[in-house]
């Protein structure tokens, strides 16, 4: 079986695995197909940044209502799938954890 990092490089566009140049770094080489994995790129990052974003923004206003230690979670779950997508898998795993032990924490306030 391939290792995780080679199953998501179509995803994040890098055949050569996380931290090696990419050869669609350089989009005007090839074709359109090297443009649209640049463009993926880009809104993969978007999408990471909007996540940790929302993450720790639901983080800093936990205290004000459950509802946002529930925010949280999501951001963490959200941060985890990105984490995976991005072929980070370490982050992905942590963001996960994270995301169960912020439902946990919410159950306990809630109950």
């Amino acid at each position: 079986m391939r290792p995780l990092p080679a199953l998501l490089s179509p995803l994040t566009g890098s055949p050569t695995g996380p931290g090696r140049p990419c050869e669609d770094s350089n989009p005007g080489r090839g074709g359109p197909a090297r443009g649209g994995a640049v463009r993926l790129r880009r809104v993969l990052t978007a999408f990471g940044a909007a996540a940790v974003t929302f993450m720790m923004l639901m983080y800093a206003l936990e205290s004000r209502s459950s509802a946002f230690i529930l925010a949280f979670a999501f951001g963490c779950l959200l941060s985890s799938v990105y984490g995976f997508l991005a072929g980070t898998w370490p982050f992905g795993v942590v963001e996960a954890i994270w995301a169960v032990i912020a439902l946990r924490r919410w159950q306990q306030v809630r109950g």
